[in-house]
């Protein structure tokens, strides 16, 4: 596929580089976001197979170099210049249409028609690979695309789930009409997809929902509101309703496709009532949606419809963690540009003490974030691809700890870099208020914390047992780690069985409930630890560089250890730490290991 030309208005103005040009640090503009990310190739070269990686690393780098330039530059623009509803057209007729920025369909382009990241899963042949992408791969295009842009993060993810929950629960018929649309990559054939889900009585209650389908000359027909509706006016929505006259709960919840335009060309009998003035995520159109006997098909049985769309939650909770996780890359990317571009105090910001502490502060996080992302991606292709029982039982824990945890740290890790920059990080011309904006979405979208805590212990473990293969996959891991100190493997063991004991507790007390975040919290440092470390011996035997091992004691140290809050620190150990971490250099396996007794 030829590339796709960005509208060079929508092009950021390079920085000043004369005399003074460090006076006001530099941005990230120009950068290739791939190229710079070491961590991301170490990564997927332990998750994906040789060929693969070797197949997908140019594509990633030309995205990197679109994300870091000209994507970022429309991305700023589409976020000034938000989405417009226009109830009527010109002849005043009653027609809806969204109007978008230009930029936005530049993004659009890039997305959906060069990458086709929507289509991945679904579709072979995209970038030229024979087959579909593994979860893994997709989410490295996810990971690279959304520290650009993380509003039309939702409408790819969203049109993805629509084509899983289609080819998976619908019915010939509808395939046949509908999927092709859905996983397409010529902009002239895409059908773009949403869901629409919440509602003002339920929230994440959804089995209170009050939007009803009612069968009327053999056809269903809604009725009710949506209070939350992302990208808007697409072509086709998934939404829950209830059929007339089936029960309460979420067992009487059907699913629903929904198209836009009826076989007539009318629109379907929906109307948008307004827009949200969204926080963050400015780019991308929610809105709130009434029905008034708008036609739509069922996907699947009437009464699994929420079983069914949980599915996707569960496929969207996965992407909203890779894409709060790139939100944290690109702050830690930002952050760092401004420590080596800006001197200060007579020296540059990286060497000044408490600038490395803090930069070590917005690394720590995004790493665990990277791991948990990609082994929970990985386990979430063992279970699909190749049918594991095992890997479907750790995914099941997996997902809603890493949806909790990552999306959580993204706000904290976006506020600091914002911080690193000093005053100009508030000012809307720089990426970070931006990021720091949108980064606040990921603890609401698909599950508030508390509602994802819960779904981790009181079910995941309570219910489902997942946490007797989570504590297998983590021991196993530990053992393989024989380049660590048998006592620091002594120590991760260690953390995991009192992890694990942790959340059995929690879960199988319902007065506990109180405790479900800060186990949630646990599991994801001490999962996540055990993980950075494993990484490590695999980074190290391919190029040398065992800083994950590093990585994973400070997470025992500063996520999960106590600390006497009146202690002075003596600097020498936190000093070599930052040496090692700050440093473009690989870190010697001898001196982390050093670091590590």
């Amino acid at each position: 596929m030829s590339a796709i030309s960005i509208d060079t208005t929508a092009k950021s103005i390079a920085p000043h580089t004369g005399a003074r040009a460090n006076t006001i640090a530099p941005d990230t503009t120009g950068s290739n976001f791939y190229a710079a990310d070491c961590s991301l190739a170490d990564v997927l070269q332990i998750y994906l197979k040789p060929d693969l990686f070797a197949h997908i690393a140019p594509h990633l780098d030309r995205l990197g170099a679109l994300a870091g330039d000209q994507l970022d530059a429309c991305a700023r623009l589409a976020d000034t210049h938000p989405p417009v509803l226009h109830h009527r057209d010109r002849f005043g007729r009653d027609e809806q249409r969204i109007e978008y920025h230009p930029a936005y369909r530049d993004l659009e382009r890039v997305a959906f028609g060069e990458f086709g990241i929507h289509a991945m899963s679904h579709r072979p042949g995209i970038l030229g690979l024979p087959g579909t992408y593994p979860a893994v791969a997709k989410h490295a295009f996810t990971y690279v695309f959304n520290q650009a842009e993380f509003g039309l993060g939702c409408p790819i993810n969203v049109t993805d789930g629509a084509a899983m929950l289609l080819s998976r629960f619908g019915d010939a018929a509808l395939k046949a009409r509908y999927l092709d649309g859905l996983t397409q990559t010529d902009m002239a054939k895409l059908t773009q997809g949403a869901q629409f889900m919440t509602e003002k009585e339920g929230g994440s209650d959804v089995g209170s929902l009050t939007t009803v389908a009612r069968q009327a000359d053999g056809q269903w027909r809604l009725y009710g509101e949506k209070w939350f509706c992302s990208n808007a006016d697409a072509p086709i929505a998934m939404l829950l309703a209830r059929p007339e006259g089936a029960p309460g709960g979420t067992r009487g919840v059907g699913l629903f496709l929904m198209p836009r335009t009826l076989d007539d060309g009318r629109q379907n009998d929906y109307r948008i009532v307004r827009l949200k003035d969204k926080l963050g995520t400015r780019s991308m159109a929610s809105g709130e949606i009434k029905f008034d006997g708008a036609l739509a098909y069922p996907v699947g049985a009437l009464d699994r419809g929420f079983v069914h769309m949980a599915e996707m939650v569960n496929w969207s909770r996965l992407s909203n963690g890779v894409k709060s996780t790139a939100l944290m890359r690109r702050a830690l990317h930002d952050s760092l540009t401004v420590a080596r571009g800006r001197s200060a105090f007579g020296k540059r910001v990286i060497d000044l003490p408490l600038a490395r502490r803090q930069l070590l502060k917005i690394m720590l996080p995004l790493e665990q974030a990277l791991s948990m992302c990609f082994a929970t991606a990985q386990a979430l292709d063992r279970a699909e691809l190749e049918g594991s029982q095992e890997a479907a039982i750790l995914l099941r824990i997996l997902t809603p700890v890493l949806k909790f945890r990552a999306t959580r740290d993204a706000r904290k890790v976006c506020g600091d870099a914002l911080e690193m920059r000093g005053g100009v990080g508030y000012v809307e011309e720089f990426a970070c208020a931006r990021l720091l904006r949108d980064a606040h979405l990921g603890s609401i979208w698909e599950g508030t914390g508390n509602i994802v805590a819960i779904d981790a212990l009181q079910r995941a473990v309570g219910r489902h047992g997942a946490e007797s293969a989570l504590l297998a996959d983590l021991q196993a891991r530990i053992a393989e780690t024989t380049a660590a100190p048998a006592a620091f493997r002594a120590r991760l063991g260690d953390s995991v069985e009192k992890v694990i004991a942790m959340a059995r507790t929690v879960a199988g007390n319902p007065a506990n409930e109180a405790d479900a975040r800060r186990a949630t919290s646990a599991l994801y440092h001490v999962s996540s630890a055990v993980l950075l470390a494993w990484e490590g011996q695999q980074v190290h035997a391919r190029r040398g560089d065992a800083r994950r091992l590093l990585l994973s004691r400070m997470v025992l140290d500063h996520r999960l250890g106590g600390r006497d809050p009146f202690a002075v620190s003596t600097g020498d150990f936190d000093r070599r730490c930052a040496d090692l971490l700050l440093s473009e250099a690989p870190a010697p396996l001898a001196d982390v290991c050093d670091l590590l007794q």
